[in-house]
């Protein structure tokens, strides 16, 4: 049973570090909060991604969210964990790095009844990684072990599930080329091989999939392509792929490693981890077939290395990078969806807000919340164990 105990900033570190449960306190700043630090213990450690909201069984006037940390739990291979917006951390489930999954490394995506979808980098039958379920009791089912061969190995991306319960995702791996492939998981079970990549049409996928209304999915590739340093692709439903965008690795950007969102023109809009004028990574738009913009490229100062998605809001788009801003321990940044001036709205110092954020960032009232991998609790390898935070307006 998990027991919700609060503690003081001055206990966050002993307090947290011997029983691994609940450490709110303020950040840095009064527009950033630190909802919960994680130990490194079984409550987890090193968040690679951000949150998911939901509301079962949230206190009044709270968020619940959902989310992954890659290290720590029981076993030390990863843990799925929920987080109220008032502080309190349960762990939901602890991998065990063998036939159930082990160092998850995406975000999570839930379905109507609140069961939860994601994937694990390792573990599974083979150790090739898994697709797996949690229902909100707790109890994990694992859909499918990738093998390592054609079927594709190390999934690293989120999940997108049609209206009739079909999964859709990427392996970063494997594949007939061994380059990763676009996956499938039908309702009923088994999986099937939409697209094996081969290098020129793209390589090396680390995001999750956007599904439109006509079925097609569009994604990136962080290698692979014309020029070698990225694409963004199509996959209409009977299997045909389209290179969208090779990236040149210039001006317009370079290596895509997070995922992408479209609006209701069917515009796509991504980040770059590297590339633009400054060569640490780019906000683009994709308006069609070889019709990109660059809406800003980071120059450091305002954020570098951006590895997470962002979210588009009354025509600004949100997002973090990992690197950057005025202590290099990465941003939260909005920037309009017309090329221009991003705007910090805050920057980590690696220290108690935390540092280091590699996921996306979600709006819940006007408030910000997401993860960061490093931070917060010292007693973690890299830089610390990793934060919830909020950022208010």
């Amino acid at each position: 049973m998990n027991r919700l105990v609060h503690f003081s900033c001055r206990h966050i570190f002993a307090g947290s570090l011997a029983l691994g449960l609940i450490v709110p306190c303020a950040g840095a700043h009064a527009d950033d909060v630190t909802l919960y630090t994680f130990s490194g213990g079984d409550d987890g450690a090193n968040p690679p991604c951000g949150l998911i909201s939901g509301g079962k069984g949230a206190l009044p006037g709270k968020g619940l969210f959902y989310g992954v940390t890659e290290l720590g739990g029981a076993d030390g291979y990863g843990t799925v964990f929920a987080v109220q917006g008032g502080g309190f951390e349960t762990v939901i489930h602890s991998f065990t790095g063998g036939s159930d999954g082990g160092y998850p490394h995406a975000c999570l995506i839930a379905d109507a009844e609140g069961n939860l979808y994601g994937t694990t980098e390792r573990g599974g039958a083979y150790g090739r990684g898994v697709v797996f379920e949690l229902t909100p009791a707790g109890t994990e089912t694992v859909l499918y072990s990738f093998a390592g061969g054609s079927d594709g190995a190390y999934p690293v991306a989120s999940l997108v599930i049609d209206a009739s319960g079909n999964i859709y995702g990427t392996t970063e791996a494997g594949g007939a080329s061994g380059l990763g492939v676009v996956f499938e998981i039908a309702s009923g079970g088994g999986e099937s091989v939409l697209h094996s990549f081969g290098g020129r049409d793209g390589a090396v996928p680390l995001a999750g999939l956007v599904l439109d209304a006509g079925g097609n999915l569009y994604g990136t590739t962080e290698e692979g392509g014309e020029f070698e340093s990225g694409t963004v692709f199509e996959l209409a439903p009977g299997g045909s792929e389209t290179v969208l965008h090779s990236f040149a690795g210039q001006s317009d950007g370079a290596f895509p490693y997070a995922g992408l969102i479209m609006d209701k023109a069917g515009n796509l809009y991504g980040t770059t981890s590297s590339g633009g004028v400054n060569n640490v990574g780019t906000v683009f738009k994709l308006a069609g077939k070889n019709k990109e913009t660059v809406l800003h490229a980071f120059g450091g100062s305002d954020g570098a290395r951006p590895v997470s998605a962002v979210m588009e809001k009354a025509g600004y788009l949100y997002g973090t990078t990992k690197l950057g801003g005025a202590n290099d321990e990465g941003a939260v940044y909005k920037t309009p969806v017309k090329p221009g001036s991003d705007t910090v709205l805050y920057s980590f110092t690696g220290g108690s807000d935390g540092g280091l954020p590699q996921g996306g960032v979600l709006d819940l009232g006007g408030n910000l919340f997401s993860a960061t991998s490093a931070g917060g609790n010292p007693g973690c390898t890299g830089g610390g164990c990793g934060v919830v935070f909020e950022i208010t307006p």
